[in-house]
């Protein structure tokens, strides 16, 4: 990706886009790389309006709106890690390197993830009820790399856990959660928002 096509956390962009042959739902998006054009970031004031109208009381609400994409506002949760396997992180090592190969294709600086050691899980407490997710936010991955330069890696793991269950919970917290492509029922963890549920400004790892 060129320096000029680079965009950052709450800005717009505009892009072209393919839609799928096989996946109905509406994010299900192939981006044309060449396309991308950042076009200006949302003001803090702006990004409560705009994440509320997409907030769900749980995922029931989403399922029976026909919705594959939803925000939860937790109550509380439980951030806990378990270390992958050298398994584990070899198929996972293979995948991000077959991925950074086709990309190579549209973009030249295309570099393959590199995975993370550890499967962070998040339980949540929402409306009485209690779930347990993979998380699948590579922004929590990211962090903890961050964190573990600095820190080393024990120190990594309970600063990402005392982030999460108590300084964002405190702040304001949104659970982005979206379906599985081929089981429309099977919700994954794929992101955590900071976002006071006030037009405070909000803030991120």
């Amino acid at each position: 990706m060129d320096n000029n096509q680079k965009f950052g956390r709450w800005d717009w962009v505009k892009y072209k886009f393919t839609t799928s042959k096989t996946d109905p739902r509406k994010e299900s998006q192939k981006v044309i790389p060449e396309s991308i054009l950042p076009a200006g970031k949302m003001k803090s004031s702006e990004r409560v309006k705009f994440i509320n109208p997409l907030i769900r009381e749980n995922l029931d609400e989403a399922n029976k709106k026909g919705e594959s994409l939803a925000l939860i506002r937790p109550d509380e949760i439980l951030f806990s890690w378990k270390q992958k396997t050298d398994q584990e992180l070899s198929d996972e090592t293979q995948k991000h390197a077959e991925l950074a190969n086709q990309l190579s294709l549209f973009d030249k600086n295309a570099k393959p993830l590199i995975p993370c050691p550890f499967l962070f899980t998040i339980k949540w407490h929402a409306n009485n009820a209690v779930h347990n997710h993979v998380c699948d936010d590579w922004e929590t991955s990211t962090a903890f790399f961050r964190r573990k330069s600095v820190e080393g890696e024990a120190a990594a793991l309970l600063s990402l856990k005392e982030t999460y269950e108590e300084e964002y919970i405190k702040k304001g917290l949104c659970l982005a959660f979206s379906t599985h492509s081929r089981r429309n029922q099977q919700w994954l963890l794929v992101g955590l928002i900071r976002l006071d549920a006030n037009h405070q400004d909000d803030l991120f790892l």
